[in-house]
């Protein structure tokens, strides 16, 4: 009995500790802490981009620009991805390949959609902007746009 009292102790114990790091896991994290982790590799650190792989996130003029369509916009590069060509502050990325991020869990998505969105390159975070949702998310992940139609939301200029 001492043994199966010894190891139902460390199976709690254990439990314990795994759901105590769900956190840091991504169920509640920053949205800058998720983007470090998911999108940095591509888009460097704060968004600034990486010259003919990934284009800069930080550029609040962007993203005030789609004005209500960001959060869709945002939602649908999530769920697709983004290939073709774009043309961002002047450089042109052709054969640009992002893959859709459909490992995030909803809220993650939404937490570093929104991090993007509001907060990436800004001095302030913009509240003005409408919010991504974890509801807006699971609508598009099941039913992903297209690429053409994600480039033709893209702001010209």
């Amino acid at each position: 009995m001492t043994i199966a009292r010894s190891r139902l102790a460390a199976i709690s114990a254990l439990l314990l500790v795994a759901t105590s790091v769900a956190p840091a896991l991504g169920q509640d994290a920053d949205g800058a802490q998720l983007f470090a982790d998911n999108c940095a590799a591509c888009h460097n650190d704060g968004g600034t981009g990486n010259p003919g792989l990934a284009p800069p996130l930080n550029r609040p003029a962007f993203w005030d620009a789609l004005g209500d369509k960001a959060p869709d916009y945002l939602a649908g590069v999530l769920a697709s991805g983004l290939t073709g060509k774009i043309t961002v502050d002047g450089e042109m990325y052709v054969g640009l390949i992002m893959p859709a991020q459909t490992a995030l869990s909803e809220q993650e998505a939404a937490t570093v959609a929104n991090w993007v969105l509001h907060e990436a390159g800004r001095d302030a975070p913009d509240e003005a902007l409408p919010k991504v949702t974890p509801d807006l998310i699971a609508k598009t992940f099941a039913a992903p746009p297209a690429a053409h139609d994600l480039l033709a939301m893209r702001p010209k200029g």
